[in-house]
């Protein structure tokens, strides 16, 4: 019986050692031809429609709060969609400045359309969320809808 020399690692993973790969190598097949559509060379230079946007979600006793940036972009440019169980943000950062793409050395920020749609964990009431910027800040607060309220109804004679 031969005692298997592999490593550890190479017997859990499957790998052979470089002397074995000499002995055990099959000829690989050609690569398989793809479309002839042109790929990006850069993932810089794909074009996006629409960005996501990045969100803190937290809850209070009584409320659910949504924080997100959206700083450049103006109040009137941003649409806000609240249903009981989901927060839809949309809007559009919209560039002010005439510089021509050749004169950048760095160019990092996002300009164009966004979006983001949040599940909320609890129902909301829709109708008493209220949302503020401050500072480039956008913050939602959406009133969670108290199950456990008892309204108490008055039956009325006529």
């Amino acid at each position: 019986m031969q005692k298997d020399r592999r490593s550890f690692f190479e017997r859990i993973t499957g790998s052979i050692s470089l002397s074995e790969e000499d002995q055990q190598l099959e000829p690989i097949a050609p690569p398989v031809q793809r479309s002839a559509q042109p790929q990006p060379t850069n993932w810089m230079e794909e074009e996006t429609e629409e960005a996501e946007l990045s969100v803190d979600v937290y809850q209070t006793a009584t409320e659910i709060v949504v924080e997100t940036m959206i700083a450049g972009v103006k109040p009137e440019d941003i649409n806000i969609s609240i249903t009981r169980e989901m927060v839809t943000i949309q809007g559009k950062r919209e560039k002010a400045s005439g510089v021509s793409d050749a004169d950048y050395f760095q160019k990092e920020l996002f300009w164009g359309n966004f979006s983001r749609s949040i599940l909320l964990p609890n129902e909301v009431e829709a109708e008493e969320a209220e949302a503020i910027e401050r500072h480039g800040l956008l913050t939602i607060r959406l009133p969670k809808i108290n199950k456990d309220k008892i309204q108490k109804l008055k039956v009325k004679s006529i």
